[in-house]
């Protein structure tokens, strides 16, 4: 039997707005195996942003359940979500969000400083990871040193570093020309081909193409739910 990464029961997220409360999200089920490849697609104001950042242990349910790798994330306190999300979590965002005065390697150690490894272990498995995604010739440069596409390649880096349950990334090609986001595509194509569960949230069809399986939001509902029969290679 495929083990359940992620298993969403009845989730709802309501934002008050002032005397209003806006049902953003209403009654999510989801299951997600490990070793899956997922697009999370919907128009704007679907609820993928709500989902994704409750995915990503970034806010919580305003009811329902959630767990993540066995752990009932919905009614976890800030800090233990701060530490669910450097252990179990991989970030890739459309903005890169790198460091801007630190040197490739140093940004994407960063997430060990906090898990509270030392210096050597930190480099060794930070060059690992540049090598893995290609910029084994950059690990010194700054993030004004390198293209979108090199810095995308840096986020990725940093998003494996701490051996993560889940890839989650936001739009991850969102900055990126059509050729860089091809390469980039291919290189969460690799990361998936590792072993690795990946959701993407996008709202581009061709991107969402890559993935196996790809989920619709509409009106803070899953609408579709299908197998990719064709994913690009």
């Amino acid at each position: 039997m495929a083990q359940p990464i992620i298993d969403i029961k009845s989730i709802t997220r309501n934002f008050p707005l002032g005397n209003e409360v806006v049902k953003v999200l209403k009654g999510i089920d989801l299951t997600i195996n490990k070793g899956e490849y997922v697009a999370l697609m919907g128009p704007s104001g679907s609820g993928k942003s709500t989902l994704m950042n409750l995915l990503g242990c970034l806010d919580t349910p305003t009811g329902g359940t959630y767990i993540l790798n066995g752990k009932d994330v919905s009614k976890m306190s800030d800090n233990e979500l701060a530490e669910i999300r450097n252990k179990e979590i991989g970030f890739v965002f459309q903005t890169f969000n790198l460091l801007p005065r630190t040197t490739a390697l140093d940004n994407v150690a960063l997430p060990m400083v906090y898990a509270g490894y030392k210096k050597p272990e930190r480099n060794e498995r930070a060059s690992q990871v540049l090598t893995q995604v290609g910029l084994e010739d950059r690990m010194d440069h700054k993030p004004n040193q390198l293209s979108g596409g090199q810095r995308q390649r840096v986020a990725v880096a940093r998003a494996l570093v701490n051996h993560p349950s889940i890839i989650l990334a936001d739009e991850p090609t969102g900055n990126l020309d059509s050729k860089t986001s091809v390469e980039i595509m291919k290189l969460f194509n690799e990361i998936h081909a590792n072993g690795n569960t990946v959701i993407l949230v996008t709202h581009e069809e061709d991107i969402a193409a890559y993935a196996h399986r790809v989920i619709r939001l509409r009106d803070g509902v899953i609408e579709s739910d299908n197998i990719n029969p064709n994913p690009h290679r």
